[in-house]
């Protein structure tokens, strides 16, 4: 049973900064896709950030590129999302999920195709 659990939201003022964890459980973190997705009120689920788990290749949505760096620790099983100069847009209930069957390339922005999912953690940003 893949669990996943994210920790670090919280609320901060526009221009602070932010580290989001993943923790995963009843998964080896050493084959697949991770990513970070959010979802503000009234608005889809947006993929944020992605890592394939053998390379460490990210992904990053335009709008993130530069502020955020997506990581994961292979010894700890956890992937975090360190974010900066965050801005009112970047609010949200922020969830990790996980594909273990495939790369990144073509799905880490299709909620779809992750078939686990942590239960989110919001971060709010002030402006």
């Amino acid at each position: 049973q893949v669990q996943l659990v994210e920790s670090g939201g919280g609320s901060v003022q526009a221009g602070g900064s932010l580290r989001l964890s993943c923790a995963a459980s009843g998964y080896i973190m050493i084959y697949g896709c991770m990513g970070w997705f959010r979802q503000a009120p009234g608005k889809e689920r947006e993929g944020v950030a992605a890592i394939n788990l053998p390379s460490g290749f990210p992904f990053y949505v335009d709008s993130v590129r530069d502020r955020f760096t997506i990581s994961r620790d292979n010894a700890k099983n956890t992937m975090s999302l360190e974010m900066n100069s965050l801005n009112p847009e970047d609010a949200g209930e922020y969830f990790c999920a996980a594909n273990r069957l495939t790369s990144c390339a073509g799905i880490w922005t299709v909620p779809a195709r992750f078939p686990n999912w942590g239960q989110g953690t919001q971060v709010t940003v002030s402006s």
